[in-house]
């Protein structure tokens, strides 16, 4: 039986094995999936052993995904652009690396919430890891104006600057303004916005005003469970739509179960089987 594995550290919290098993149930795939806890320094050596043991895949948590980046002898252009992978293949001795976790956010935003994101002002907080795998795929939709707010600013500069120094977004950019800008510059509101910073997991307030919030805007923290209460609150009080990011696991987890299997599984579905067991 084909084997895959989630690697990070912590793990014991992953939804990751739920999810796959009841694709693999779904779509009548025979494979194995199952959560392994990494040590801290034994990234590398790690994966070179899953390689040599003929494990199939693997998803990639925190805080390995730039150690997943480095490690591929092939990548996406997304993950190229994100620096960082959080799905591999494994293949005759070789490590193709991707990064699904932008395209599983666009997915859930577009098809789940059904918000098109096609000629809209978004926001995008966060230049770290999180919001450089959904730049991206966030301007592949086609916005009307995306802003990056970090911060940092010359963090969110360098990676607009990576963003429009690529060749695959040149016919995207001509379509979309990509923004960089700090905290205390930022100025408009947006139909929809986007946590892709750190706050939430620190359990710290919302870092942005609520004047950024059109009214009736989305706003989507990459953050699930607990750690999105807050954010979520924030939402509501000030008339905006709140989503959480379970269907954005879920829909990243698709785009992984398709590399690895061919065969595209119920995302949908299965991310409204688990809502049900968490209501």
């Amino acid at each position: 039986m084909d084997q895959y594995f989630v690697l990070g550290n912590p793990i014991a919290h992953s939804k990751s094995p739920l999810i796959h098993a009841r694709f693999a149930e779904l779509t009548g795939q025979s494979l194995h999936y199952e959560r392994l806890l990494v040590p801290m320094e034994s990234f590398a050596s790690t994966l070179a052993q899953l390689l040599r043991d003929g494990v199939k895949g693997c998803n990639v948590t925190v805080p390995f995904k730039l150690d997943a980046f480095k490690a591929a002898t092939t990548r996406t252009d997304r993950a190229q652009l994100a620096q960082a992978a959080n799905t591999l293949l494994l293949r005759d001795g070789a490590i193709h690396a991707d990064n699904t976790d932008g395209v599983g956010l666009v997915n859930d935003i577009q098809n789940n919430a059904g918000i098109p994101l096609a000629g809209r002002d978004v926001l995008l907080i966060g230049a770290g890891g999180a919001g450089a795998g959904a730049l991206a795929p966030l301007l592949a939709a086609g916005p009307r104006r995306l802003v990056l707010v970090n911060r940092t600013k010359a963090k969110a500069d360098a990676l607009a600057a990576r963003h429009k120094a690529h060749a695959s977004m040149t016919d995207l950019l001509e379509k979309t303004e990509l923004v960089s800008e700090d905290l205390q510059s930022l100025q408009g509101s947006f139909d929809v916005v986007i946590n892709a910073s750190a706050s939430s997991l620190a359990g710290a307030g919302v870092p942005v005003a609520a004047t950024v919030l059109k009214p009736g805007a989305l706003a989507y923290d990459m953050m699930y469970g607990p750690a999105a209460a807050g954010f979520m609150a924030w939402a509501r009080e000030n008339g905006a739509a709140p989503r959480d990011g379970l269907g954005m696991l879920v829909e990243q987890a698709a785009e992984a179960f398709e590399l690895w299997r061919k065969v595209r599984p119920p995302s949908a579905q299965v991310l409204g089987e688990i809502r049900a067991t968490l209501a």
